[in-house]
């Protein structure tokens, strides 16, 4: 790579594409160089000779497709986009994928204390909520939190998904033990409370040892 970065933003006149594209921007030691987007008249093609990492923000159906498709061009991807089966990134090579269930440091300790809090109470369930026009169900936060909280306890907590306008993004993890609750929540009250762990993972993906790899935990706490 260049000493900057060069990031191109798959999905970039979406809400969460144009607050990345900001990010980009601000960052030290990064240029953006492409905006893919429909209502762009861009294509992902367009922007991947130019890029050494693309940050995709588009559909469950079309997440895939395009991490492939940047691999095969030797492009890093870091993926934001939720809904859709990761595994099927499992085995190709050419450069890394990096997929974020969850790019807020704050949902990033949720899921962590969650985890810790699961070992040691007996029943959780998760609770999500989020704004009305996101696609799928349930959120790629809340899937990630109920595997990693099995992962430890053997035991998967039931989530329960709502979409409502207003909301941006948040969730709790309810826990329940003898004359006793505990409540594990974050909320995100804006989309630029995403932007650090964007740009942590736009820094890192080139030096990831195992590709793909799931979870800003990973770049926070082990990296």
């Amino acid at each position: 790579m260049s000493s900057e970065i060069r990031v191109a933003v798959a999905g970039a006149a979406g809400r969460m594409g144009a607050t990345v594209c900001e990010a980009v921007e601000a960052a030290d030691g990064m240029v953006l160089t492409g905006k893919a987007d429909p209502a762009l008249g861009t294509t992902l093609a367009d922007v991947l000779p130019d890029a050494d990492v693309v940050v995709d923000f588009t559909r469950p159906d079309t997440a895939l497709g395009n991490a492939l498709q940047c691999l095969e061009a030797g492009v890093h991807v870091v993926i934001g986009t939720s809904g859709f089966d990761i595994t099927g990134l499992e085995g190709k090579t050419g450069a890394n994928a990096f997929f974020g269930p969850n790019f807020a440091i704050g949902a990033v300790l949720m899921m962590r204390f969650a985890t810790e809090a699961a070992r040691h109470l007996p029943k959780a369930e998760i609770i999500e909520l989020h704004h009305d026009k996101k696609l799928d169900a349930p959120s790629g936060t809340a899937a990630h939190t109920a595997a990693i909280m099995a992962e430890a306890t053997g035991v998967t907590p039931p989530i329960h998904s709502v979409r409502l306008p207003g909301l941006v993004a948040h969730q709790e993890v309810l826990f329940g033990g003898t004359g006793e609750t505990l409540t594990i929540r974050h909320d995100s009250l804006d989309r630029s409370s995403f932007m650090p762990g964007v740009v942590l993972a736009i820094r890192k993906v080139a030096d990831l040892p195992q590709s793909p790899t799931v979870g800003l935990d990973k770049l926070l706490f082990e990296g």
